[in-house]
């Protein structure tokens, strides 16, 4: 057989990248609703741009909250205190948060999805996480880039950055990093030659030793494709809650579902939908009844039950069809009330998916394997 090769690319962002900061900022509404209303409702949009923030959407909670307190602390939070970048927990804000629409409530309040859609949850064998290698790496890189910036390890890091990892595969099977590719907001006293030395040494270095895998060729290693990148965040790009989709669950490695998570409580099955076929795909390939999986499921709003349930094992499976639905059907009841419940959902734990990725980090409750 001749030896296949192929190649496969994901990126990260980093916990400062514009679309994140807004991402971090809705789902920080949700959790403050959570934990006082673990039944609140609610749909958070938030929008970054050159000194402006502005929240958008819908909720229905007995909670009191102060949108502006957690929007500006969250800014903070995320390592925007310097003027000079143009944003920051100063900037000016705006609410423009309603209250849920009543013709949503009338199907949520009797235990229906919050909307309609088709969700997807993937699953496979090249990491311990259960995720595929690119998406793995990249996150990686990117929670490294920001770990050594809030440490001080390298201080002349800003927030906001970016990592892109293309794998090469042999026989379907990951083999090497072939490149490369980081962007990271720094200070004006540090040159491109310096950023890139301590790029590799304390951010790549450490990632790939972890990965059990060699460093690519210099020549395919790239740091900061334009040579300089000073002012970071959304006075550089405007950011908007829910844009970073492909990041948020397997980086183009499967099929993506048709809306975002942050800012959705678990009624929204754009979210807890993902988060149960994540579960079923998971717990399939960790038990051993396929080395790769990938779980659809699809709902029509004020409805408890899916309309669409499918599991596609692309020719891995080790059982048959009949055993993999009934073991889907004995780990969960996809009804929204019971993923809700199975999995625990209506708590504040959402400010930890908002960066890096909302699937293989472990202590979420959809990802954890069952006995």
């Amino acid at each position: 057989m001749a030896n296949i090769v192929q190649y496969f690319t994901s990126e990260s962002v980093c916990a400062g990248h514009p679309d994140k900061v807004c991402d971090a900022i809705s789902d920080a509404i949700l959790d403050a609703a959570l934990a006082q209303d673990p039944h609140s409702h609610t749909g958070i949009e938030s929008i970054a741009g050159a000194n402006k923030i502005a929240l958008f959407g819908e909720i229905k909670t007995t909670a009191k909250l102060n949108f502006e307190q957690i929007a500006r602390d969250k800014v903070r939070e995320l390592g925007y205190t310097n003027q000079a970048w143009f944003f920051g927990p100063d900037s000016e804000f705006s609410n423009d948060i309603h209250q849920q629409s009543p013709e949503i409530a009338l199907g949520v309040d009797q235990d229906g999805a919050g909307d309609q859609g088709m969700m997807f949850g993937f699953a496979i064998n090249e990491t311990p996480e259960l995720m595929p290698l690119p998406i793995a790496l990249a996150h990686a890189l990117t929670r490294r880039i920001d770990e050594a910036r809030e440490s001080g390890e390298l201080k002349w890091l800003r927030p906001d950055g970016k990592a892109q990892v293309t794998i090469r595969y042999e026989k379907n099977k990951p083999v090497g990093v072939e490149k490369l590719v980081l962007a990271m907001a720094h200070d004006e006293k540090t040159s491109a030659e310096q950023v890139r030395a301590d790029a590799i040494k304390h951010i790549v270095s450490p990632i790939l030793k972890h990965y059990k895998f060699d460093m690519p060729n210099d020549e395919n290693i790239t740091i900061n494709g334009t040579g300089l990148w000073h002012i970071p965040g959304p006075e550089s790009d405007a950011g908007l809650t829910g844009r970073k989709i492909v990041v948020d669950t397997y980086g183009g490695y499967a099929r993506v579902g048709g809306g975002a998570f942050s800012g959705k409580d678990p009624s929204k099955v754009d979210r807890s939908g993902a988060y149960a076929a994540r579960y079923i795909a998971k717990n399939i390939v960790s038990h051993g009844l396929a080395t790769k999986c990938e779980v659809g499921l699809a709902y029509v709003i004020g409805q408890p039950r899916p309309l669409m349930q499918t599991i596609e094992t692309f020719g891995t499976e080790t059982v048959s069809d009949k055993a993999l639905y009934a073991f889907k059907d004995k780990l969960i009841d996809t009804a929204v009330k019971s993923i809700c419940d199975t999995l625990d959902l209506h708590r504040p734990i959402y400010s930890q998916t908002s960066a890096y990725g909302h699937f293989g980090k472990p202590g979420l409750p959809w990802e954890q394997i069952t006995a």
